[in-house]
C-alpha cells in the first residue's frame, strides 16, 4: 500500500526556471542520452538573448511546464511516459528528462535550466517521488482487481514489485510540498521499475553530487 504521507509531497509549482528546448533522441542510452541532450541545448542557448522563463508543475500523474509571462500551458506530459531525469554533469544547475511520443513511438528530451542547484535538486527528486507513487498506485489497482477476480484481459502480465524501496533523502535541504489524493487510473498491463543512482563527487570538490534515476515505464 502506498503511505499516504507520499501523497502530499506530490503537488509541486516550482517557478523561475529556463526552457532551453527539446530535442529528438535518435538513439536511448538511459541518462547518458539525457546527459548528452544537456551538453547540446546548453551550448546552442548560450548565445540566446531571452530563453523562456517557465513554471514548473510536478503531480504523481505527470508534469507540466507553463508560460510564466501569460501562463499558458507549454506542454504535459504524463508520468508513465516520463524517464531518464538527470543533471548535466557539467553544469548542476541544468537538468532534463526523455519522454515518449505514443503516436510516433520517438523519444524527446526536454531541457531545463535553474538559478540555484538546490532546486536542480528538488525537481529530480521529486520527479522520482511522483515515479514511485504513481507506481506503488499501479501495483495497488492491479492487486484490488485481482482481489476482486476481475480478468487482467489477454496478454496482460503480473507487474514485478521492483520499485518498494524507499525514496532517497537528498542533500543539501530539499523542500517538500502538498497534494490532493486522486485516482490514478492504470492499464492492468502496465509494468514499471525505479532505478536511483547517486553519483559522488571527491571531498574537496565545490560541486555537489549529481542525483539522477533511470525508469522502466508502466
Amino acid at each position: 500500500m502506498v503511505s499516504h504521507s507520499l501523497y502530499y509531497y506530490i503537488n509541486v509549482l516550482l517557478s523561475s526556471l529556463q526552457y532551453l528546448g527539446s530535442m529528438l533522441i535518435k538513439e536511448l542510452r538511459g541518462t547518458e542520452s539525457t546527459q548528452d541532450a544537456c551538453a547540446k541545448m546548453r551550448r546552442s542557448t548560450e548565445q540566446m538573448k531571452k530563453v523562456p522563463t517557465i513554471v514548473l508543475s510536478i503531480t504523481y500523474k505527470g508534469v507540466k511546464f507553463i508560460d510564466a509571462a501569460n501562463k499558458n500551458i507549454i506542454a504535459e506530459h504524463e508520468i508513465r511516459n516520463i524517464s531518464c531525469a538527470a543533471q548535466d554533469p557539467e553544469d548542476l544547475c541544468t537538468f532534463a528528462y526523455i519522454t515518449k511520443d505514443l503516436q510516433t513511438n520517438h523519444h524527446y528530451c526536454h531541457v531545463f535550466s535553474t538559478v540555484d542547484v538546490n532546486l536542480t535538486y528538488e525537481i529530480i527528486l521529486t520527479l522520482g517521488q511522483a515515479f514511485e507513487v504513481a507506481y506503488q498506485l499501479a501495483l495497488q489497482a492491479q492487486r484490488t482487481k485481482q482481489h476482486q477476480g476481475i480478468p487482467a484481459g489477454p496478454g496482460a502480465e503480473v507487474i514485478e514489485t521492483k520499485s518498494s524501496r524507499p525514496v532517497p533523502k537528498p542533500r543539501g535541504g530539499v523542500r517538500k510540498s502538498g497534494v490532493d489524493p486522486l485516482e490514478l487510473e492504470v492499464d492492468s498491463q502496465s509494468q514499471g521499475s525505479t532505478t536511483w543512482l547517486v553519483d559522488p563527487v571527491p571531498k574537496d570538490s565545490k560541486r555537489t553530487i549529481s542525483t539522477k534515476y533511470e525508469t522502466t515505464i508502466f
